[in-house]
């Protein structure tokens, strides 16, 4: 049970994130003041979004230079926190090289930003944004899992830097972030891990973000022949904000909470659009065949590999998201809304 005092400020990582803008959003309406930690709070262009959310809301936002590979960075930030969020990760599937620019980051971030937590005196609880890539690689990874379902006891053993490094370097951040909990009483550990995270964006630069580098095909032409088949998981972004605030002020949230709305797949995100969109776009409305995939999958995107095709094309994603809406009391909004409003927010930007 820990009590969070919502007079005091709160740390937020990796603040003009996709996630991140939304869970600042929340706080400042709740009449906290944020200490929101970027990378550079002299690049007004970048934080321009947060201040005119600040500007109409009950609490107030102060700005902390703060590098993830630099120890001590966050102490000035985490200063008077008792709680801290902790959502500052690389999420990008254009990398040279999988060491330096997503497992280091991920987890030498993570391992500094809790080593600050220990340091600091007031930290009651930090909260961390990892991902349901902790626990599965793969579509088949559900078929393996106990009675064919994801829940929060299973743990992502099949990832690795040559088979999906993305992947590998959220289940390396969360066993270091569990580590470095165990080794102390001060504060508790609660990890939000969230599926494919879609919805609109409050700020322009986070259109960049890979969730919606899948939207963009499927709204721009690129997959009008048919989608893959993929079994995913889907949940809304104003959602993954909501769970983040409360596990951080529910005393009672601990552990880890799968945050996914919908066991779902590519065509059904794209049949989500056909009743708005489907005249003006170039929406698919059917799946490709799995040997066309087998064939032409590995000439389209690196990451588009037979073991990728064969480990997920035509097999259900199926997750347990009865914790979270238990403990938490996640209501999620429905399927067609989130793709809607994500698919307004490229139209707007020109995208599609």
């Amino acid at each position: 049970m820990t009590e969070i005092d919502k007079t005091k400020p709160v740390l937020v990582t990796g603040a003009t994130g996709y996630v991140a803008g939304w869970l600042v959003k929340k706080l400042l309406d709740e009449g906290i003041t944020v200490h929101a930690a970027v990378r550079n709070p002299d690049n007004k262009e970048k934080i321009r979004h947060l201040d005119e959310i600040a500007k109409d809301s009950k609490g107030s936002i102060n700005y902390f230079k703060a590098d993830l590979l630099e120890d001590g960075s966050y102490a000035e930030a985490m200063k008077g926190c008792e709680l801290v969020y902790h959502t500052a990760s690389p999420f990008t599937s254009k990398f040279k090289n999988p060491q330096k620019d997503l497992i280091d980051p991920a987890v030498k971030g993570t391992e500094n930003v809790l080593e600050q937590a220990n340091k600091t005196e007031s930290v009651k609880r930090v909260v961390v944004t990892s991902s349901c890539a902790a626990i599965y690689t793969d579509a088949i990874d559900c078929k393996k899992a106990p009675n064919g379902v994801l829940t929060e006891d299973v743990w992502n053993t099949t990832a690795s830097i040559q088979h999906q490094p993305y992947s590998y370097s959220k289940v390396l951040a969360e066993k270091k972030a569990w580590e470095i909990n165990e080794q102390q009483d001060q504060w508790d550990l609660v990890t939000i891990n969230p599926s494919l995270v879609l919805g609109p964006a409050l700020n322009a630069q986070s259109i960049t973000s890979e969730s919606y580098n899948i939207l963009k095909q499927i709204g721009d032409g690129t997959l009008k022949q048919g989608v893959p088949n993929v079994g995913i998981g889907l949940v809304d972004v104003r959602d993954v904000a909501d769970a983040h605030y409360q596990a951080g002020f529910k005393p009672k949230a601990s552990g880890r909470y799968i945050t996914s709305a919908h066991n779902t797949n590519f065509l059904e995100l794209a049949n989500n659009l056909q009743p708005k969109y489907g005249d003006d776009y170039p929406i698919p409305n059917k799946a490709l065949p799995k040997w066309l995939l087998m064939l032409i999958g590995p000439l389209m995107s690196k990451t588009t590999t037979r073991r990728f095709l064969k480990n997920n094309l035509n097999i259900p994603f199926k997750a347990d998201n009865s914790k979270i809406k238990n403990e938490l009391e996640i209501q999620f909004r429905p399927m067609q809304e989130t793709m809607e409003d994500s698919f307004e927010v490229l139209i707007k930007a020109g995208m599609v």
